[in-house]
């Protein structure tokens, strides 16, 4: 089990212990498109300034495309410049788990989905205040739920 922060009915963030998601290569293949599932699950990276929800500017919550764990809000994104929507906090910590990534011959931190270990891109100390993080996220790992 593990813990993660979900929205309940009233809209608010409530802890929640829930089950690690694990499917085979096949069952990720057969749930998202080939994009999603290069990005997502093989931690591929998409062209920068390509992804369909950089510019979007609707009030609401990014979830994983892999999940649907609520994973940043629409409150905390800001346009950090580099090609890739980006945001400088999760909803909640617990939601994002983060690894070091030395691929590429780079020093980085990898950021995944808790639940489902997503490919959500990485995590850089170079965002604005309050936190002075970048979380710098692939479109194809999120999905867009609108506020109601």
């Amino acid at each position: 089990m593990i813990k993660v922060k979900v929205f309940n009915q009233t809209g608010e963030l409530v802890e929640s212990n829930q089950e690690k998601i694990v499917k085979t290569d096949a069952e990720w293949k057969a749930q998202l498109t080939p994009d999603q599932y290069e990005i997502a699950r093989a931690k591929g990276t998409e062209r920068a300034f390509c992804g369909n929800l950089l510019d979007n500017k609707k009030r609401g919550v990014y979830v994983c495309v892999c999940c649907g764990l609520p994973l940043f809000s629409s409150a905390n994104k800001f346009d950090s410049g580099t090609g890739w929507p980006s945001f400088f906090q999760p909803v909640a910590a617990e939601n994002i788990t983060e690894h070091a990534d030395t691929t590429l011959g780079m020093r980085r931190v990898e950021i995944l989905c808790t639940r489902c270990d997503c490919h959500l891109g990485h995590v850089f100390r170079d965002g604005p205040k309050p936190t002075g993080l970048r979380f710098c996220v692939n479109s194809e790992s999120l999905e867009f739920v609108e506020a109601d």
